[in-house]
């Protein structure tokens, strides 16, 4: 069964307490690793003072928020990755993300059943320059830190200065900002749905075995939830009637995204078609189940239409594409054919003129200074299958496409066939109709189950995986190409990351069977 994510939030009132806590290995028993975006724990402290400061200049009751915590649960087998390399990874594709600076402590709880991440980050980012406030006369400022217009009101019955209270000089600086404002986005309802839907996608790029894959719906994506339908439910019936009118659009969304549709694109059609529309039944007529089937129909005729104008301009594309090749490859065979002689001519000649190149005595000490090969990550490992994965997709939909368009040709006849003695062509036609829509229907089907067949929650998930998974897979060839070229030599594949997790997990396990039997001689020996 598969694993929901689980993600929780919390207000931090101690900041500095609380960097102390989870990055202490005094106070945690299984701590494996800290990171911080921003080390210097100045950085920390003085964040912690702006936003007492703005707190108290606010007036608000309650407790001042001194930056927020995210707690992050991993897959059990997280434990076998490079510590460092993993919550570094978690971390900056946060900081990445949102540019705020974090603080972060990969832990165990005591049973060793709970591998999870404390990652504390800022609301506030640091300002390239501070800006400063000089004062232009003397200041004064009574005990609650009130700005007052004169010297007198701070003064005692006998002329002398109260305490607490303060005179700040002309020409002193009387306010100093290093920090801008509070982002507003960390303290919307939306941020935490956006967060575990963020660190889900995160965290299932990363998984090795498929078992390991988390689930977690968005809420502000495409896609429709379905209800559960419980034991005994009187409503069991309409339940499950909403539940397939639900399912025909989101396999409809499945095939936008295959077909190229982007996710902008179908989140706002779902909210124009199916959110506005549903919302604006409700005013007018109150809630009446039977409609919302009318406007998720309506909605999917008007998805279809986008695919087929889509999924038209990838073919046209692809013809012209075609073309193009086949006129260069004949021209370049034309030009190979005529060049050939002048090459076999020239070429003794070419071969006498070659000179040995000088062998570099600095060669042997250059190799060693030289850095490391770049490594493949474990999301540029998974590419290659993610690909294969793509192409049964990009098959799946484009035979689709072929028996829409044989259909709308059969529909375009039907309609053209008229009178009195074409009442046998039309039942035919009819029937050859409703094949087509059996067949496309079960496709569609087909088309939404081949990612479920690799553990993967939908096609959008799929496709998030896929394209990271490219993105990384290209930096890591760059990489290696601009290594190749500066250092000479050849980058040598590496043990896939699978084998080597496989290989460290028969270690642990020969080392606890190891420690067993040790214990057992020794309780041998004790008898």
């Amino acid at each position: 069964m598969r694993r929901n994510s689980f993600i929780e939030m919390a207000k931090l009132h101690n900041l500095s307490g609380r960097i102390t806590y989870i990055s202490s290995h005094a106070k945690q028993e299984h701590l494996y690793e800290v990171y911080a975006t921003e080390p210097d724990r100045e950085f920390w402290r003085e964040l912690a003072k702006c936003n007492q400061e703005e707190f108290e200049k606010s007036g608000t009751n309650g407790k001042c928020i001194e930056a927020r915590e995210l707690m992050i649960a991993l897959p059990e087998s997280f434990i076998n990755y490079d510590h460092d390399y993993l919550l570094k990874s978690m971390v900056d594709k946060f900081k990445e993300k949102y540019g705020v600076e974090c603080f972060a402590a990969l832990h165990h709880n005591k049973r060793k059943t709970n591998l999870h991440i404390h990652m504390i980050f800022a609301e506030r980012k640091r300002l390239e320059q501070p800006i400063e406030k000089t004062a232009t006369r003397n200041m004064f400022y009574d005990e609650q830190g009130r700005h007052v217009r004169t010297k007198k009101e701070i003064l005692d019955s006998d002329g002398n200065i109260r305490k607490g209270c303060k005179i700040i000089k002309k020409g002193e600086v009387y306010e100093r900002k290093i920090f801008t404002t509070k982002d507003g986005r960390f303290k919307q309802e939306s941020f935490l749905d956006e967060a575990k839907v963020f660190y889900t996608d995160l965290i299932n790029q990363m998984v090795l075995d498929d078992k390991d894959r988390l689930s977690i719906f968005d809420k502000n994506g495409p896609y429709l939830a379905t209800k559960k339908v419980g034991k005994n439910n009187p409503k069991a019936e309409k339940i499950k009637a909403d539940n397939e009118i639900r399912t025909e659009w989101n396999r409809a969304v499945d095939r936008a995204i295959v077909s190229g549709v982007s996710d902008a694109e179908l989140v706002e059609l779902k909210k124009t078609e199916i959110t506005d529309k549903v919302k604006e039944s409700v005013e007018q007529n109150g809630k009446k189940p039977e409609l919302f089937g009318d406007i998720i129909r309506a909605a999917i005729v008007l998805l279809e239409c986008l695919i087929a104008k889509v999924m038209q301009k990838i073919m046209d594309a692809a013809e012209k594409i075609i073309d193009k090749v086949v006129d260069v490859e004949k021209e370049t065979s034309e030009k190979t054919e005529s060049h050939i002689h002048a090459k076999d001519e020239s070429s003794d000649q070419q071969e006498r003129k070659k000179i040995p190149l000088p062998v570099n005595p600095h060669r042997k000490e250059m190799a060693t200074e030289r850095p490391p090969q770049p490594k493949l990550s474990v999301l540029a490992g998974k590419y290659s299958r993610l690909k294969e994965i793509d192409s049964r997709l990009k098959d799946q939909n484009e035979a689709i496409f072929e028996r829409e368009k044989n259909r709308d040709k059969l529909k375009k006849e039907l309609s053209g066939c008229t009178g009195i003695f074409k009442g046998g062509r039309r039942k035919e036609l009819q029937q050859e109709i409703d094949g087509i829509d059996i067949q496309i229907s079960n496709m569609k089907k087909r088309l939404s189950s081949i990612v479920k067949e690799y553990k993967f929650d939908s096609v959008q998930t799929f496709y998030k995986e896929f394209k990271a998974a490219k993105s990384e897979y290209l930096e890591y060839k760059a990489a290696c190409a601009e290594w190749e070229k500066t250092y000479g030599g050849k980058v040598t594949n590496p043990k896939s990351i699978r084998e080597q997790l496989r290989q460290k997990e028969q270690r642990v396990k020969e080392r606890e069977a190891g420690r067993v039997h040790q214990t057992r001689q020794k309780d041998k020996g004790a008898r």
